[in-house]
């Protein structure tokens, strides 16, 4: 099992990122909350990591905190979740969201997941009310990605990959977008606007 990676992060596009350890390349996928807490490329970077085995691929998933991949592996033992679905609550909700809307029963909340329905949302208030003993109390994100290409279709790009539909994403990113604004502002704008 691979648990945690430090290495120079190679590539950022989200939701996938491109670690070096040691001059091993580590694709992996993140949710956006860790996208807005990664440095630079060329610098190095600390994640904590959870792979998963299927039979047709290995997948590493990397978080920026331990509270993170927590709650990703809570999220993955809830009935009907996989990784994708997983990853998408994690990119939608922060850590303190996420255990705010489960503790108050806030099924409305989930629901603003792409992903989640009632019945979903429903299961994992069931399934991890009492489960949750995770340390949210990390200081807020803050955006710190610069890409070469457009912002905006790259915002778009990571929505579409977190199960929204390209035309619903466009839509998204077009009413939230302004020149200046990086990509995971863009996205951070976007889904805070979905939630609302």
């Amino acid at each position: 099992m691979i648990g945690r990676l430090r290495g120079v992060l190679i590539k950022k596009e989200p939701p996938a990122l491109l670690v070096d350890v040691g001059g091993v390349g580590y694709e992996l996928e993140a949710p956006m909350t860790t996208f807005y807490d990664l440095p630079a490329a060329g610098e190095t970077v600390t994640l904590h990591t959870h792979l998963v085995v299927r039979e047709d691929a290995h997948l590493l998933f990397g978080f920026a905190r331990e509270a993170q991949r927590s709650l990703f592996r809570g999220l993955l033992k809830v009935n009907g979740v996989g990784p994708r679905v997983a990853l998408a609550v994690l990119s939608g909700l922060s850590d303190g969201e996420l255990v705010r809307a489960i503790q108050d029963r806030d099924v409305a909340r989930l629901t603003r997941v792409p992903g989640i329905g009632k019945k979903t949302a429903e299961r994992l208030i069931l399934d991890l009310r009492d489960k949750l003993d995770v340390d949210v109390s990390s200081p807020s994100p803050s955006a710190t990605m610069s890409l070469v290409t457009d912002p905006a279709s790259e915002a778009v790009t990571a929505l579409v990959a977190l199960g929204y539909k390209p035309n619903e994403a466009s839509r998204m990113v077009r009413a939230v977008s302004s020149p200046g604004l990086e990509t995971e502002e863009i996205i951070r704008q976007a889904l805070k606007a979905v939630a609302i």
